[in-house]
Protein backbone atom coordinates (compact mmCIF):
# COMPACT_ATOMS: atom_id res chain seq x y z
CA UNK A 1 0.00 0.00 0.00
CA UNK A 2 1.10 3.57 -0.70
CA UNK A 3 0.02 6.56 1.37
CA UNK A 4 0.33 10.06 -0.03
CA UNK A 5 -0.66 13.46 1.28
CA UNK A 6 -2.96 15.85 -0.55
CA UNK A 7 -3.53 19.17 1.21
CA UNK A 8 -4.61 18.38 4.76
CA UNK A 9 -5.56 14.78 3.97
CA UNK A 10 -3.86 11.44 3.32
CA UNK A 11 -4.99 9.08 0.56
CA UNK A 12 -4.56 5.33 0.16
CA UNK A 13 -5.98 2.95 -2.47
CA UNK A 14 -7.00 -0.47 -1.16
CA UNK A 15 -7.08 -3.53 -3.47
CA UNK A 16 -9.55 -6.38 -3.75
CA UNK A 17 -8.34 -9.98 -3.50
CA UNK A 18 -9.16 -13.23 -5.23
CA UNK A 19 -8.80 -16.70 -3.71
CA UNK A 20 -7.11 -18.89 -6.31
CA UNK A 21 -7.34 -21.76 -3.82
CA UNK A 22 -9.42 -22.02 -0.66
CA UNK A 23 -9.76 -25.16 1.43
CA UNK A 24 -11.65 -25.28 4.72
CA UNK A 25 -9.92 -27.88 6.89
CA UNK A 26 -12.19 -27.83 9.93
CA UNK A 27 -13.51 -25.74 12.79
CA UNK A 28 -11.14 -24.55 15.50
CA UNK A 29 -11.71 -24.36 19.24
CA UNK A 30 -11.86 -20.55 19.00
CA UNK A 31 -14.85 -20.73 16.66
CA UNK A 32 -12.92 -19.82 13.52
CA UNK A 33 -12.13 -22.24 10.71
CA UNK A 34 -8.73 -23.69 9.86
CA UNK A 35 -7.93 -22.71 6.28
CA UNK A 36 -5.39 -22.98 3.54
CA UNK A 37 -5.81 -20.33 0.86
CA UNK A 38 -3.78 -18.81 -1.95
CA UNK A 39 -4.75 -15.16 -2.26
CA UNK A 40 -3.70 -12.46 -4.67
CA UNK A 41 -4.54 -8.77 -4.86
CA UNK A 42 -5.94 -7.31 -8.07
CA UNK A 43 -6.22 -3.77 -9.40
CA UNK A 44 -9.80 -3.17 -8.35
CA UNK A 45 -9.57 -0.54 -5.63
CA UNK A 46 -11.49 1.33 -2.97
CA UNK A 47 -10.06 4.71 -1.96
CA UNK A 48 -9.76 5.96 1.62
CA UNK A 49 -9.09 9.61 2.47
CA UNK A 50 -8.03 10.36 6.05
CA UNK A 51 -8.43 13.84 7.52
CA UNK A 52 -7.45 14.76 11.07
CA UNK A 53 -10.24 16.29 13.16
CA UNK A 54 -10.02 18.74 16.08
CA UNK A 55 -12.14 16.39 18.24
CA UNK A 56 -11.20 12.91 19.46
CA UNK A 57 -13.74 10.97 17.40
CA UNK A 58 -13.46 8.46 14.56
CA UNK A 59 -16.02 9.03 11.81
CA UNK A 60 -16.53 7.52 8.38
CA UNK A 61 -18.64 8.40 5.38
CA UNK A 62 -19.13 6.00 2.48
CA UNK A 63 -19.40 7.33 -1.08
CA UNK A 64 -20.38 5.58 -4.29
CA UNK A 65 -17.46 5.39 -6.72
CA UNK A 66 -18.93 3.05 -9.28
CA UNK A 67 -20.59 0.13 -7.50
CA UNK A 68 -21.96 1.10 -4.10
CA UNK A 69 -25.19 2.28 -5.71
CA UNK A 70 -27.32 0.09 -7.91
CA UNK A 71 -30.65 0.41 -9.62
CA UNK A 72 -33.73 -0.72 -7.74
CA UNK A 73 -35.67 -2.73 -10.34
CA UNK A 74 -39.01 -2.02 -8.67
CA UNK A 75 -38.75 1.76 -8.34
CA UNK A 76 -36.23 2.61 -11.07
CA UNK A 77 -34.28 4.58 -8.49
CA UNK A 78 -31.01 3.88 -6.71
CA UNK A 79 -30.54 2.16 -3.38
CA UNK A 80 -27.37 2.16 -1.32
CA UNK A 81 -25.80 -1.20 -0.66
CA UNK A 82 -25.63 -2.13 2.98
CA UNK A 83 -22.22 -0.67 3.87
CA UNK A 84 -22.15 0.44 7.53
CA UNK A 85 -20.60 3.77 8.47
CA UNK A 86 -20.39 3.23 12.22
CA UNK A 87 -18.70 0.71 14.51
CA UNK A 88 -19.71 -2.20 12.24
CA UNK A 89 -17.46 -0.89 9.46
CA UNK A 90 -14.11 -2.68 9.57
CA UNK A 91 -12.16 0.52 8.87
CA UNK A 92 -13.76 2.19 11.90
CA UNK A 93 -13.13 -0.92 13.96
CA UNK A 94 -9.47 -0.89 12.90
CA UNK A 95 -9.08 2.77 13.84
CA UNK A 96 -10.67 2.23 17.24
CA UNK A 97 -8.53 -0.86 17.91
CA UNK A 98 -5.34 1.02 17.06
CA UNK A 99 -6.36 3.88 19.34
CA UNK A 100 -7.15 1.54 22.22
CA UNK A 101 -3.80 -0.27 21.89
CA UNK A 102 -1.64 2.86 21.50
CA UNK A 103 -3.47 5.52 23.49
CA UNK A 104 -3.83 7.87 20.48
CA UNK A 105 -6.78 10.21 20.97
CA UNK A 106 -6.49 12.43 17.87
CA UNK A 107 -9.70 12.60 15.88
CA UNK A 108 -9.86 11.23 12.34
CA UNK A 109 -12.46 11.35 9.59
CA UNK A 110 -12.42 8.71 6.85
CA UNK A 111 -14.04 9.19 3.45
CA UNK A 112 -14.45 5.75 1.87
CA UNK A 113 -15.00 5.66 -1.90
CA UNK A 114 -16.36 2.20 -2.74
CA UNK A 115 -15.59 0.40 -5.98
CA UNK A 116 -15.12 -3.13 -4.63
CA UNK A 117 -18.55 -4.78 -4.38
CA UNK A 118 -19.71 -5.75 -0.89
CA UNK A 119 -20.82 -9.28 0.05
CA UNK A 120 -18.74 -10.62 -2.84
CA UNK A 121 -15.80 -12.57 -1.37
CA UNK A 122 -13.41 -9.86 -2.59
CA UNK A 123 -12.48 -8.65 0.94
CA UNK A 124 -13.06 -4.95 0.34
CA UNK A 125 -13.83 -4.41 4.02
CA UNK A 126 -10.74 -6.30 5.15
CA UNK A 127 -8.59 -4.31 2.73
CA UNK A 128 -10.05 -1.07 4.07
CA UNK A 129 -9.27 -2.15 7.64
CA UNK A 130 -5.66 -3.01 6.77
CA UNK A 131 -5.24 0.34 5.01
CA UNK A 132 -6.59 2.13 8.06
CA UNK A 133 -4.04 0.47 10.35
CA UNK A 134 -1.27 1.22 7.85
CA UNK A 135 -2.31 4.85 7.33
CA UNK A 136 -2.93 5.81 10.94
CA UNK A 137 0.38 4.25 11.99
CA UNK A 138 2.07 6.69 9.59
CA UNK A 139 -0.19 9.69 10.20
CA UNK A 140 0.20 9.51 13.99
CA UNK A 141 3.90 8.57 13.82
CA UNK A 142 3.40 5.43 15.91
CA UNK A 143 6.31 3.48 14.45
CA UNK A 144 4.59 0.08 14.68
CA UNK A 145 6.30 -2.69 12.69
CA UNK A 146 4.59 -4.72 9.97
CA UNK A 147 4.39 -7.66 12.39
CA UNK A 148 2.76 -5.51 15.08
CA UNK A 149 0.22 -4.21 12.57
CA UNK A 150 -0.52 -7.76 11.41
CA UNK A 151 -1.11 -8.86 15.00
CA UNK A 152 -3.68 -6.08 15.36
CA UNK A 153 -5.16 -7.02 11.98
CA UNK A 154 -5.74 -10.62 13.09
CA UNK A 155 -8.04 -9.31 15.83
CA UNK A 156 -10.28 -7.70 13.21
CA UNK A 157 -10.77 -10.44 10.63
CA UNK A 158 -9.15 -13.42 8.94
CA UNK A 159 -8.22 -11.65 5.68
CA UNK A 160 -6.96 -8.37 7.13
CA UNK A 161 -3.38 -9.46 7.88
CA UNK A 162 -2.87 -10.55 4.27
CA UNK A 163 -3.24 -7.00 2.99
CA UNK A 164 -0.35 -5.90 5.22
CA UNK A 165 2.03 -8.58 3.92
CA UNK A 166 5.10 -7.87 1.81
CA UNK A 167 3.79 -9.66 -1.29
CA UNK A 168 0.62 -9.18 -3.37
CA UNK A 169 0.27 -12.99 -3.47
CA UNK A 170 0.55 -15.25 -0.42
CA UNK A 171 -0.33 -18.69 0.87
CA UNK A 172 -2.27 -18.14 4.10
CA UNK A 173 -2.97 -20.76 6.74
CA UNK A 174 -4.40 -21.04 10.25
CA UNK A 175 -7.44 -18.76 10.25
CA UNK A 176 -5.57 -16.66 7.65
CA UNK A 177 -3.01 -15.05 9.96
CA UNK A 178 -0.10 -17.37 9.02
CA UNK A 179 1.18 -15.75 5.83
CA UNK A 180 3.80 -17.05 3.43
CA UNK A 181 4.53 -14.48 0.69
CA UNK A 182 4.53 -16.22 -2.69
CA UNK A 183 5.46 -13.83 -5.53
CA UNK A 184 4.22 -15.11 -8.88
CA UNK A 185 6.57 -15.06 -11.90
CA UNK A 186 4.08 -13.40 -14.27
CA UNK A 187 0.99 -11.22 -14.27
CA UNK A 188 -2.44 -12.88 -14.24
CA UNK A 189 -5.55 -11.50 -15.96
CA UNK A 190 -9.12 -11.99 -14.73
CA UNK A 191 -12.74 -11.25 -15.43
CA UNK A 192 -14.77 -10.81 -12.24
CA UNK A 193 -18.57 -10.80 -12.19
CA UNK A 194 -20.82 -9.99 -9.24
CA UNK A 195 -24.54 -10.86 -9.31
CA UNK A 196 -27.06 -8.53 -7.71
CA UNK A 197 -27.47 -10.69 -4.61
CA UNK A 198 -24.96 -11.40 -1.86
CA UNK A 199 -24.42 -14.13 0.69
CA UNK A 200 -23.84 -14.30 4.42
CA UNK A 201 -20.30 -15.55 5.06
CA UNK A 202 -21.51 -17.24 8.25
CA UNK A 203 -24.23 -19.12 6.35
CA UNK A 204 -21.78 -20.34 3.71
CA UNK A 205 -19.29 -21.61 6.31
CA UNK A 206 -22.11 -23.22 8.30
CA UNK A 207 -23.07 -25.29 5.25
CA UNK A 208 -19.50 -26.28 4.35
CA UNK A 209 -18.42 -29.87 5.02
CA UNK A 210 -14.61 -30.22 4.98
CA UNK A 211 -13.24 -33.10 2.91
CA UNK A 212 -11.72 -36.05 4.77
CA UNK A 213 -8.61 -35.93 2.53
CA UNK A 214 -7.48 -32.32 1.95
CA UNK A 215 -5.96 -31.69 -1.48
CA UNK A 216 -3.70 -28.74 -0.57
CA UNK A 217 -2.49 -25.88 -2.77
CA UNK A 218 0.94 -27.32 -3.67
CA UNK A 219 -0.01 -28.52 -7.16
CA UNK A 220 -1.58 -25.20 -8.11
CA UNK A 221 1.41 -23.27 -6.79
CA UNK A 222 3.79 -25.44 -8.79
CA UNK A 223 1.82 -24.85 -11.99
CA UNK A 224 1.76 -21.10 -11.45
CA UNK A 225 5.48 -20.97 -10.69
CA UNK A 226 6.20 -22.93 -13.88
CA UNK A 227 4.00 -20.59 -15.90
CA UNK A 228 1.66 -23.44 -16.89
CA UNK A 229 -1.55 -21.42 -16.87
CA UNK A 230 -3.65 -24.09 -18.60
CA UNK A 231 -2.85 -26.65 -15.91
CA UNK A 232 -3.26 -24.07 -13.14
CA UNK A 233 -6.74 -23.27 -14.43
CA UNK A 234 -7.81 -26.86 -13.84
CA UNK A 235 -6.41 -26.77 -10.29
CA UNK A 236 -8.40 -23.81 -8.97
CA UNK A 237 -10.40 -24.92 -5.94
CA UNK A 238 -12.78 -23.40 -3.40
CA UNK A 239 -14.49 -25.66 -0.87
CA UNK A 240 -17.01 -22.90 -0.11
CA UNK A 241 -18.31 -22.90 -3.67
CA UNK A 242 -20.65 -25.89 -3.38
CA UNK A 243 -22.44 -24.64 -0.24
CA UNK A 244 -22.68 -21.14 -1.75
CA UNK A 245 -24.25 -22.53 -4.93
CA UNK A 246 -26.81 -24.41 -2.85
CA UNK A 247 -27.75 -21.18 -1.06
CA UNK A 248 -27.88 -18.85 -4.06
CA UNK A 249 -29.34 -19.94 -7.44
CA UNK A 250 -27.78 -16.91 -9.16
CA UNK A 251 -24.37 -18.55 -8.74
CA UNK A 252 -25.49 -21.54 -10.80
CA UNK A 253 -26.46 -19.22 -13.67
CA UNK A 254 -23.22 -17.27 -13.34
CA UNK A 255 -21.21 -20.51 -13.42
CA UNK A 256 -23.00 -21.56 -16.62
CA UNK A 257 -22.31 -18.18 -18.24
CA UNK A 258 -18.60 -18.43 -17.40
CA UNK A 259 -18.46 -21.99 -18.76
CA UNK A 260 -19.46 -20.62 -22.19
CA UNK A 261 -16.37 -18.38 -22.35
CA UNK A 262 -12.77 -19.34 -23.16
CA UNK A 263 -11.35 -19.12 -19.64
CA UNK A 264 -8.49 -21.41 -18.66
CA UNK A 265 -10.40 -21.86 -15.38
CA UNK A 266 -13.13 -20.17 -13.36
CA UNK A 267 -14.67 -20.36 -9.89
CA UNK A 268 -16.09 -18.35 -6.98
CA UNK A 269 -13.89 -16.15 -4.79
CA UNK A 270 -14.01 -16.47 -1.01
CA UNK A 271 -17.50 -17.02 0.36
CA UNK A 272 -19.03 -15.38 -2.74
CA UNK A 273 -20.87 -14.16 -4.60
CA UNK A 274 -18.23 -12.86 -7.02
CA UNK A 275 -17.14 -15.30 -9.73
CA UNK A 276 -13.90 -14.97 -11.66
CA UNK A 277 -12.30 -16.44 -14.75
CA UNK A 278 -8.56 -16.66 -15.53
CA UNK A 279 -7.50 -15.39 -18.96
CA UNK A 280 -4.34 -15.81 -21.04
CA UNK A 281 -3.99 -12.08 -21.73
CA UNK A 282 -5.80 -8.77 -21.33
CA UNK A 283 -7.42 -8.83 -24.77
CA UNK A 284 -9.02 -12.19 -24.00
CA UNK A 285 -10.28 -10.77 -20.70
CA UNK A 286 -11.82 -7.72 -22.40
CA UNK A 287 -13.61 -9.93 -24.95
CA UNK A 288 -14.97 -12.30 -22.30
CA UNK A 289 -16.10 -9.40 -20.11
CA UNK A 290 -18.05 -7.87 -23.00
CA UNK A 291 -19.84 -11.16 -23.63
CA UNK A 292 -20.60 -11.65 -19.95
CA UNK A 293 -22.08 -8.15 -19.63
CA UNK A 294 -24.51 -9.06 -22.38
CA UNK A 295 -25.60 -12.16 -20.42
CA UNK A 296 -26.80 -10.17 -17.42
CA UNK A 297 -24.53 -10.17 -14.31
CA UNK A 298 -25.01 -7.09 -12.15
CA UNK A 299 -21.36 -5.95 -12.43
CA UNK A 300 -18.42 -7.18 -14.51
CA UNK A 301 -14.79 -6.09 -14.06
CA UNK A 302 -11.54 -6.76 -15.90
CA UNK A 303 -8.65 -6.98 -13.45
CA UNK A 304 -5.07 -8.15 -13.18
CA UNK A 305 -2.67 -9.04 -10.41
CA UNK A 306 -1.10 -6.08 -8.65
CA UNK A 307 2.61 -5.49 -9.27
Amino acid sequence: MRLHKSGQSWIVHTPAKLNLFLEVLGKRDDGFHELQTLMTTVNLFDTLIFTEEPNSNVSLRCHDAGCALRKDARSGGSSTMSIPEGADNLAVRAAELLRSKTGVRAGIHIDLYKRIPAAAGLAGGSSNAAATLFALNRIHGLGLSRQELQELASEIGSDVSFFLSSSPTALCEGRGEIIRPTPLPSRLYFVIAKPASGLSTADVFRNCRPESSPRGAAALLQSLMQGNLQRAGSQLFNSLQAPAESLNPELQRLKQNFARQRFVGHMMSGSGTAWFGVCRHRHEAMTAASRLRASGPDRVFVAETSP
